[in-house]
């Protein structure tokens, strides 16, 4: 499931996407949580119910290694905090292939985390996943692999439906 992972991951030994202990579904519908459980997840979760976070993103290869399908327009998840409690109903309204590097302003500002521009949202992007760079190649059999701008990600949009934190 789509996590929009970036910062404060913590375990360098597991790929960002792989948190065996957090729930995957929840309410009947598919559930994640932002980045780590911790003062990230709650920064973007209260972005997210604050209406100033709509989009996330989330490396290919996450996808492939967790064998998740993509998102599908209209598709329905439930957002928990570091608490592994659920807080809100989101919808994804839109989703696009993308590479690193044609990620645009527009979305950088839609990801609702301060970036400037989209130099800024690559930056902090590039820096966090290549943290795990070590775990990728790993899954991956790849001693190669780097996140670049040529990186395929997903970039999705979503709407804030309903809170459940109240």
């Amino acid at each position: 499931m789509r996590r929009g992972i970036v910062d404060g991951m913590t375990d360098v030994d597991a790929l960002p996407s792989g948190w065996p202990d957090e729930p995957t579904e929840m309410l009947g519908m598919p559930a994640f949580g932002f980045a780590d459980a911790g003062p990230v997840r709650d920064e973007l979760t209260a972005a997210v119910l604050a209406g100033e976070k709509t989009a996330t993103t989330s490396l290919v290869v996450d996808y492939i290694l967790d064998g998740t399908p993509l998102p599908t327009v209209g598709e329905r998840s439930v957002v928990y905090g570091s608490d592994l409690q659920p807080v809100a109903i989101i919808e994804t309204t839109a989703w696009r292939l993308w590479t690193v590097g044609l990620v645009d302003d527009a979305f950088a500002e839609a990801e609702g985390e301060g970036y400037a521009d989209a130099q800024a949202w690559r930056i902090a992007h590039e820096g966090s996943w290549a943290r795990y760079v070590d775990a990728y190649r790993r899954a991956l059999h790849d001693p190669d692999f780097s996140v670049t701008t040529s990186t395929a990600v997903i970039c999705e949009w979503f709407r804030l439906i309903e809170r459940l934190d109240r």
